[in-house]
């Protein structure tokens, strides 16, 4: 059955309230050697597998090339990723996150869950894990219906590689 009109429009409330309260949490968790949500959500994409082409990193983002250029260039300079030739196109070139890169993730991953941890200190564990999962599948919908499907090249499909989450919040 599909979904009613009225409810439809209390989940985009809710999620834009959501997505506002996301910010402010993220904000008050930011200390000032953090590299900030955009860089992490480009780092988050780039570790989360296999090697991947900057035009398959925006496309996942939702940018444009220029845009995840400065981006990318940003992370190599704090050592955080880098790229090597792509085997397939020697034109291009493959991104991968670098040891000091991962390492950097693992630390705001436990202190941003340690963080969430405190702020769902009423929830039980069933609570939290039954949100992640409903959020999950509500972000892979909403994913699936306006991002564009995986292209394939002549060496085969482009894979996806993590799921994200909202503001890089995990």
């Amino acid at each position: 059955m599909a979904v009613a009109q009225h409810t439809a429009a209390e989940l985009v409330y809710c999620i834009f309230d959501l997505q506002r309260t996301l910010r402010c949490t993220t904000t008050a968790s930011v200390q000032a050697a953090d590299l900030g949500v955009a860089l992490e959500g480009v780092l988050r994409i780039v570790a989360g597998g296999e090697p991947l082409r900057a035009s398959d990193v925006a496309a996942r983002l939702g940018v444009g090339a220029s845009a995840l250029s400065r981006q990318v260039a940003e992370l190599e300079e704090h050592n955080f990723i880098f790229r090597k030739p792509d085997p397939a196109d020697g034109r291009a070139h493959l991104l991968s996150a670098s040891e000091p890169g991962r390492k950097y993730l693992a630390q705001i991953q436990r202190r941003r869950a340690g963080t969430v941890q405190q702020m769902l200190a009423g929830w039980s564990e069933e609570e939290a894990a039954n949100t992640a999962h409903t959020v999950q599948h509500l972000t892979q919908t909403l994913r699936d219906a306006v991002m564009p499907q995986p292209r394939t090249q002549k060496y085969g499909p482009i894979q996806d590689n993590q799921s994200q989450t909202l503001a890089g919040v995990n």
